[in-house]
């Protein structure tokens, strides 16, 4: 069948390359009227702390969270009190000011008539400001407003800052840094194909298939809520794959091409063969993808389905638009001193590149050694991740206005103000038991303060509010927690610990619970594939084996710079703590379809070379030098991609960019050019053993070997028709 696609596009390219420049420019005008508005919170239904989210708003009323609101943060000068007259006229300007914008509701002033958001040693205050609308209904003119009048008060000699859905929603934008990514993705293109042309022809692709996805998941936000995380995250997947496959196509019919084969039949067989593994692969990473429904937490199976979407537009582009630009390309696609070779005639020999001839031979040689020193080193990376720790509340950095505001407020007023825990007391006695219960909660370690209850209207129900010693994202605070809801449970009107702390403590507990299932799964799943790839059972539990060290490695270098502090000052990490509590299961979906990509395309050269004859180092060692070349370029491509999203983003893919740039590394680099190879060599013929009861499995050609055309007779006629 795919050679039959290969065909096609060759006969009918200008159809296939209008066919997606129509779907392209459709996605883009769907994208441009339909799309809806991302959220910026992770929320699990049935939880505790969001069933009381909507009771406080039933039995309180009020809008909640629908329309926009920020803190502004006001500190005075070095040495100088807020409570001044020169400095109190200052604020009082400010909250004028802000108070007369256009679509402000509100606009508290901390200083009059009376201090009532005063820090205690009166450098600090802050100032509620309430906007008549919805945080994604502000205006760009109204964004730009409130930082224009931030930017006058500081010109006194105040230090201002800002925080709040208005400012979050303001601040977000395009990470321009990306264009590192892409940019050092063509040089590794350039220098792999020695031919510029060829490279941008690979980028381009790529970057349709991410358009083509991207804007598919805008418009997905017409109809459905996801995460503001969810799109950069698909960009990122969509890119990485969609240059890596397009490059395992591109490389493929270059080697056909220097066979000896005319254009046609290198189009077809490139997309039968390479076109085979990439469906493979990325059937694998969609598979692990859309397995996070298995999690049962509603954002990530959306996460996890956006990001398969992505990797299906990667496959078809790889498969239809690749070879459509490739048969227009022709012999044009090699560099330039190989392009006249006669059809039927190979081109002058590729060279063998002495470099993986040499590395391959010194592994298989001092076996031992190697996989020793492979698995050490990849131990001591895993070492860190037996202390992680996970959190959905964001460690504040200096780098946006609204984590200086955050810090401000934690400096002036404790650690646990900018994650305040709300108590709801619901039923009969409501308030009776809100008042008993703040002395039980104020002599808990780690409560700063309890406020006064605050009871609804009938007396059914009432609120309390907690203010933590230490703050959202520590782990003390998930303790105390705990302690809470302990300590409420017990006759009378039901307790609930709520707020937006607590949400992220459920939230956090709950994905972590579901990381060892979903690693199961994925691992089980691994093992599985590579037994009916290669009819072994040495082979793939080489593999997963090199696949948990590698998740090991990733995730335990992401614990040693974002939550111990090492080299933070190198990769921008300006203030340290747990992880983000997605980072680990969404690492684990995606570098185990990337992981098993390289193990497939590589050890399969191997298998083809064991399958013809040869013993099993020679067949280690030629399969190395065929698939060593494109598994480091397209390693080099991924971990560019990958790196570059790392300056300007915000924690969340930060910390997933970093941990999957961390993995492709120690993967394409320790595990399949060092620890695999070296594994099978010192296994012997023993690697490609399967027993007999398990001989009845089918054998999946991730090659496309059934249909590979024999070696070209000079003259010969394209066996797919004249272009």
């Amino acid at each position: 069948m795919l050679f039959r696609v290969g065909a096609a596009a060759y006969r009918r390219p200008a159809l296939f390359i209008l066919t997606w420049l129509v779907v392209l420019i459709g996605a883009g005008v769907g994208a441009g009227r339909l799309p809806g508005n991302t959220v910026d919170t992770f929320s699990l239904p049935g939880q505790e702390s969001v069933e009381a989210m909507d009771l406080i708003k039933r039995e309180f009323g009020g809008s909640g969270g629908d329309t926009a609101s920020a803190r502004i943060v006001v500190k005075a000068p070095q040495g100088q009190t807020l409570t001044t007259q020169a400095n109190t006229t200052a604020v009082g300007d400010l909250v004028t000011r802000l108070a007369g914008l256009d679509g402000v509701a509100s606009a508290t002033d901390p200083l009059q008539p009376a201090p009532t958001a005063l820090s205690p040693d009166l450098t600090t205050a802050y100032s509620t400001l309430t906007y008549k609308a919805g945080a994604f209904d502000l205006t760009t003119a109204q964004h730009d407003a409130l930082t224009d009048a931030l930017a006058d008060a500081r010109t006194g000699g105040l230090t201002v800052e800002a925080s709040g859905d208005a400012v979050q929603v303001g601040e977000g934008g395009a990470h321009s840094t990306e264009l590192i990514g892409v940019l050092a993705a063509l040089v590794v293109l350039a220098v792999t194909y020695g031919a510029l042309a060829v490279a941008g022809m690979n980028l381009l692709t790529a970057l349709v298939g991410v358009g083509v996805g991207v804007c598919g998941i805008r418009i997905a936000t017409g109809f459905v809520d996801l995460t503001s995380s969810t799109p950069l995250l698909a960009t990122m997947l969509g890119l990485a794959v969609g240059i890596d496959y397009a490059l395992f196509i591109v490389s493929r019919f270059r080697h056909e091409l220097r066979r000896g084969h005319d254009v046609g039949t290198a189009v077809a067989t490139s997309v039968a063969t390479a076109g085979a593994a990439v469906v493979t692969a990325g059937l694998t990473v969609v598979i692990a993808l859309v397995g996070l429904f298995v999690t049962g937490i509603p954002f990530l199976t959306q996460m996890g389905v956006a990001g398969a979407f992505t990797i299906v537009i990667a496959v078809l582009i790889a498969t239809t638009l690749v070879p459509a630009v490739l048969a227009l390309l022709g012999r044009r696609a090699l560099p330039r001193k190989e392009r006249d070779a006669p059809t039927g005639r190979p081109a002058p020999a590729h060279r063998d590149r002495g470099f993986f001839r040499g590395w391959i031979a010194g592994v298989t040689r001092r076996r031992v050694v190697a996989l020793v020193l492979s698995t050490a080193v990849l131990g001591v990376l895993s070492i860190p991740l037996f202390s992680l720790q996970t959190t959905l509340a964001v460690t504040p950095t200096e780098t946006t206005t609204q984590g200086r505001a955050e810090l401000l407020l934690t400096d002036a007023f404790g650690a646990g103000f900018t994650g305040p825990l709300t108590v709801f007391f619901d039923g009969a006695g409501a308030p009776r038991a809100a008042t008993d219960a703040k002395a039980t909660l104020a002599a808990l370690p780690d409560v700063t303060a309890v406020t006064d209850p605050v009871p609804n209207a009938d007396g059914t129900a009432a609120l309390l509010t907690v203010i933590p010693g230490s703050g959202p994202a520590s782990a003390a605070t998930e303790r105390l927690v705990g302690d809470m809801r302990d300590r409420l449970r017990g006759d009378g009107p039901r307790a609930y610990v709520t707020g937006q702390t607590a949400v992220s403590v459920d939230v956090a507990t709950t994905v972590n619970a579901a990381l060892p299932g979903y690693l199961a799964l994925v691992v089980g799943l691994a093992f599985v594939l590579l037994v009916l790839v290669f009819r072994s059972l040495l082979v793939p539990l080489v593999g997963v084996l090199g696949f948990l060290l590698t998740i090991g490695a990733a995730l335990g270098s992401s614990v040693a710079i974002f939550q111990w502090g090492w080299l933070s000052d190198l990769f921008g990490v300006d203030n340290p703590g747990p992880l983000i509590s997605l980072t680990p299961i969404l690492v684990v979906g995606i570098l185990f379809g990337l992981a098993m990509d390289y193990q497939v395309f590589l050890v399969s050269r191997m298998h083809e070379a064991h399958g013809a004859g040869e013993p099993n180092t020679t067949a280690i060692r030629t399969g190395f030098r065929q698939a060593a070349p494109v598994v480091v370029a397209a390693a080099a491509i991924m971990f560019a991609v990958f790196a570059g999203f790392f300056p300007g983003a915000d924690a969340t893919m930060m910390s997933i960019a970093f941990a999957l740039a961390a993995g492709i590394l120690v993967d394409a680099f320790v595990v399949r050019m060092v620890l695999v190879p070296a594994a099978m060599a010192l296994l012997g013929e023993r690697a490609w053993w399967l027993p007999r009861r398990l001989r009845w499995l089918p054998q999946v050609d991730v090659e496309g070997a059934g249909v590979q055309p024999s070696e070209p007779e000079r003259g010969k006629h394209s066996a797919v028709g004249v272009h």
